[in-house]
């Protein structure tokens, strides 16, 4: 099987175990020790699952939700729920309840699969689900175990099994993925079956070459579509999936155990590391890493020019790619024989880019969404003609790449009529090691400004050298980190014409976090949130 051959997610387990049978395909970590499963088991237990769904009374066309962290039984849960013809609905783990009941009541699930007692619980609180399965139960077992959803298939299970999967149509739905928001309810991007094919043909420039012998590592949230995207392509292409051990901070020590060959994540943890091991010689930086990373990928948000210089002096070129639930991951991508960058690449097979007059970037290819779930009047605003609005801001160079330049949406408007796109000074400030978060205001305000949060390490070890104290609500007011955070901006603003600079700041003593609802699950800023939260202090900045 090929990556040209990609096939329906229905099918997926079968094929590659029958393609790629004693080859490793998933790599986890239980109890401090690593363990794996071959293609042929990963086959074996998506039909023991499969089976027990269809016994649970769980029909083709049904819709499961997934509520849990990264792990390698959500992809055993994933691929059972598309074996049995039904449709997955994954949700962050950080959801609150009031967002899972969103979600799970909106997609109308009734049976949903959770990592943890804990999580099973929420689940089990929302109105239309009558089933909770739980990988980790507790011994209280107040939820059925998914384990002991596992059935041996029968001949005639596996008949119906195949069945069903040969049933299933090109636009029939796989997936509904709620996009985070930054405002309002998240709404459901329905993905279909084409959809994961499309975005795993898309890949092929970009991923040349996995196969035997190349393990990616995860760690990103498998709710997200770039995530699972990589899932799919990693398994139809053979290659080994290796899951983090569920601990942010061991990011590092696994990779130096798992040794992979590709790192799909996103900037700020790039950005992190440089900020850890800049001192060091690249080839150790390279050692820590387990020395055969080849190709890291991001996205979300441009990186910092010296962070990339530096990984690629390590033998790591990091690629910035641009994607979305809506397109079912990737649209553009830079490649290791093709990089340029500040941009995020050229268009990926099968997909085309145009710019409208407007400036926003729209996109047309077989990735394109079905539309939004229940919502016919989002869905029109979004497709039209054809073509997907991505509500993003960009250029196209003379070569084909692409630079995101803003949000549609986010257009700051002050009172003199100056419309500034906020991104590019927020971007050029976030690549300071001493700033997390830059946020500009200045809508219907005489001029813009901007508030700032601090990398809590960063910061910390830069006031420690200089005897200053630890405390991060008092470096926030301290005269020389306002004069550091001064002369950043400073360097920022000097990129742009006069009338778009942001005259005034202020640094807030605490980041931006999920918890407190100024972030996405998928780290991007909500600054309605923001607005409404801080509105004391962007008012003192206008006094």
């Amino acid at each position: 099987m090929s990556m040209i051959d990609a096939p329906a997610v229905a099918q997926l387990a079968e094929l590659a175990g029958g393609a790629y049978g004693p080859r490793t395909a998933l790599r986890f970590k239980r109890a401090g020790a690593w363990h794996t499963l071959s293609y042929s088991q990963l086959t074996e237990s998506v039909d023991a699952f499969a089976t027990g769904l269809l016994d649970l009374g769980v029909l083709p066309g049904d819709h499961v939700g997934i509520l849990s962290d990264t792990r390698h039984e959500w992809t055993l849960c994933d691929l059972a729920v598309a074996r049995a013809g039904a449709v997955s609905i994954p949700v962050y783990p950080t959801s609150t309840l009031d967002e899972c009941t969103w979600v799970l009541t909106h997609a109308r699930v009734g049976t949903v699969v959770c990592d943890t007692a804990a999580r099973a619980d929420i689940a089990a609180q929302v109105p239309g689900v009558d089933t909770v399965l739980v990988f980790d139960p507790e011994p209280s077992a107040r939820h059925r175990a998914w384990e002991a959803l596992r059935t041996a298939p029968t001949r005639s299970d596996r008949e119906r099994l195949r069945a069903i999967a040969e049933e299933v149509r090109p636009d029939d739905l796989a997936t509904v993925i709620y996009t985070s928001g930054t405002t309002g309810h998240p709404k459901g991007c329905m993905l279909t079956h084409a959809n994961w094919q499309a975005a795993c043909n898309a890949s092929t420039a970009l991923l040349e070459g996995l196969g035997d012998g190349e393990e990616v590592y995860l760690h990103l949230p498998l709710a997200h579509v770039m995530s699972r995207s990589i899932q799919y392509i990693t398994l139809t292409r053979g290659a080994a999936l290796a899951y983090f051990g569920g601990d942010i901070r061991d990011v590092i020590t696994e990779l130096g155990e798992i040794r992979p060959t590709v790192l799909p994540s996103v900037p700020r943890l790039f950005e992190k590391a440089y900020t850890a091991v800049r001192d060091l010689p690249p080839e150790a930086v390279a050692k820590a890493v387990g020395g055969r990373i080849r190709l890291a990928v991001t996205g979300a948000a441009p990186m910092a020019r010296e962070v990339f210089d530096f990984f690629a002096s390590c033998g790591i070129p990091v690629l910035d790619a641009y994607g979305m639930t809506e397109s079912s991951a990737l649209m553009t991508a830079n490649r290791p024989d093709d990089h340029r960058p500040g941009t995020v690449g050229r268009p990926l097979p099968g997909v085309e880019i145009r710019i409208s007059e407007e400036g926003e970037i729209l996109s047309r290819g077989s990735g394109v969404f079905a539309g939004y779930l229940h919502d016919p009047e989002a869905t029109s605003e979004t497709l039209a003609d054809g073509w997907l609005h991505t509500g993003d801001l960009g250029e196209l160079d003379a070569d084909g790449y692409l630079t995101i330049t803003g949000r549609k949406k986010e257009l700051i408007i002050t009172a003199t009529g100056k419309n500034i796109a906020p991104a590019a000074l927020e971007n050029g400030l976030r690549e300071s090691p001493w700033i997390s978060q830059a946020v500009m205001v200045g809508d219907r305000r005489p001029h813009a400004a901007v508030l700032v949060t601090l990398d809590p390490d960063a910061i910390s070890a830069w006031a420690a050298n200089r005897g200053l104290p630890a405390d991060l609500p008092q470096l926030a007011r301290h005269a020389d980190v306002l004069a550091l955070i001064q002369a950043e901006l400073d360097r920022v603003n000097a990129r742009f014409a006069p009338a778009i600079r942001a005259r005034a700041f202020t640094v807030l003593d605490h980041d931006f976090t999920i918890e407190d609802g100024t972030l996405t699950p998928t780290l991007k800023v909500r600054r309605t949130a923001v607005a409404q939260r801080y509105g004391d202090a962007i008012d003192a900045l206008y006094g």
